[in-house]
């Protein structure tokens, strides 16, 4: 075996030490074992898998640390980093999990570089797995600003209000409002094909909400599909009115709603609770449960409270 072939294999600690250029001290985590569910394919679904971590950081030489446990970069910050992301949202790629636990070790302010490799344990009788290098002066770190997504107004129609003849004048009066519009649907009046699987029904429906979502913006241009928190935080940043496709960001919630999609007022209540709105308003259905505060119209006026 050459020596960059047992390289690329070899924990990641060697790998830091084979393409530094300078001296620099590292802290490693070897072999951190946890069971996530993860993964882009449908068999991965609702299932946990083991998923191992070893990450190396490099940081700042400090000189003397007078056995100082807050002048160091704590082992706990890379195991916390990991756990955050976690706990996030689903994740799909490997990819996308190590890019995500890179950049927040880095923001640490000892951190120069990280190497983070992952891989899936029971994939079969091998390990499948990713391994990036990332550092400072390649991403934005203790000096980054920040931009905070608004907190939106969100807005649940029902079929009924869908098709009111007040629907352009509500969009008009809520789109000239200070917070960033995101509207919720249910599903059309035409009932839904029926499985007897429940994860099938379960995408089904959200399906069928998605497609009366589409009919919502056939009837007002200026409403735009959105199914990922990515387009959604860049659609209210620059005042775009959405429609909620919700079938994403629910499969992908860790925490996802209780409520069934066929409920779909509380699941716009649950929404509305993950994007921090400043208010629920349902017109033409009953308030539902929220931590948000909400607003009821009975989907006859004319002109918004």
């Amino acid at each position: 075996m050459t020596d960059d072939i047992r390289l690329a294999f070899a924990h990641p600690s060697e790998r830091a030490e084979a393409s530094s250029q300078t001296p620099c001290d590292r802290i490693s985590l070897r072999d951190y074992v946890v069971e996530v569910e993860i993964g882009a394919f449908q068999q991965e679904r609702g299932h946990l898998q083991r998923v191992r971590f070893n990450v190396v950081v490099e940081v700042s030489p400090l000189g003397v640390i007078d056995d100082d446990v807050d002048r160091i970069l704590s082992y706990d910050k890379v195991t916390e980093a990991i756990g955050a992301e976690l706990e996030a949202e689903r994740i799909n790629l490997l990819e996308t999990l190590a890019a995500r636990v890179a950049e927040r070790i880095l923001l640490e302010p000892q951190a120069e570089r990280v190497f983070v490799r992952i891989e899936k344990l029971d994939r079969g009788p091998f390990s499948l797995g990713v391994e990036i290098v990332r550092a400072r002066d390649g991403v934005s770190g203790a000096g980054q600003t920040h931009v905070e997504a608004p907190h939106p107004r969100v807005v649940y129609l029902s079929n009924a209000a869908m098709a009111s003849p007040h629907l352009g004048g509500w969009v008009d009066q809520l789109a000239d409002r200070d917070a960033p519009l995101i509207i919720c649907v249910g599903q059309a009046d035409v009932a839904a094909p029926q499985s007897s699987n429940a994860l099938a029904q379960r995408r089904i429906d959200l399906l069928a909400i998605e497609q009366n979502a589409w009919l919502l913006a056939s009837r007002d241009r200026r409403c735009m599909v959105v199914g990922t928190r990515t387009e959604l935080d860049w659609a209210m940043k620059n005042d775009q009115i959405c429609v909620w496709a919700p079938s994403k960001i629910v499969l992908d919630a860790v925490d996802g709603p209780s409520a069934s999609p066929r409920a779909a007022v509380e699941l716009a209540a649950w929404f509305a609770q993950e994007m921090t709105a400043t208010e629920l308003l349902v017109i033409g259905a009953e308030a539902p449960a929220s931590s948000v505060p909400v607003c009821v119209m009975d989907g006859t006026q004319q002109a918004l409270s």
